[in-house]
């Protein structure tokens, strides 16, 4: 994944709305823009700008069913930044059975000596 992307992904993630047009897409399937807005307390304009942040990133594409134009979610880019963000889990990991070590040391060490 480009930088790019990956920056443009965060982008739109970074905003509880489109989150929870992401979440709305995942769960219902297709839906047209009217329908998306239904639940939000803001205009359809509002949530096309929205919707615009996250085709720019490539989370959903438009398509074409006769008069109506359904949003889709488009999951590659997640998964893309998924992968990105297992490293640091990882890494996190590694630290956490260190400093899991490091406790047990000291554990053992106060019980040898009968200080706590």
């Amino acid at each position: 994944m480009d930088s790019a992307q990956l920056d443009a992904t965060f982008h739109a993630l970074s905003d509880p709305t489109r989150r929870a047009i992401l979440a709305r897409l995942a769960d219902d399937g297709d839906v047209t823009v009217m329908d998306l807005a239904k639940p939000f307390d803001m205009s359809q304009p509002a949530i096309s700008k929205h919707l615009k942040v996250l085709e720019k990133a490539g989370l959903v594409s438009r398509g074409r069913d006769a008069q109506r134009r359904p949003v889709h979610l488009e999951a590659q880019p997640l998964a893309e930044a998924t992968s990105w963000l297992i490293a640091y889990r990882e890494y996190w990991s590694a630290q956490f059975g260190r400093l899991d070590g490091l406790l047990e040391e000291l554990q053992a060490l106060e019980a040898r000596t009968g200080k706590t």
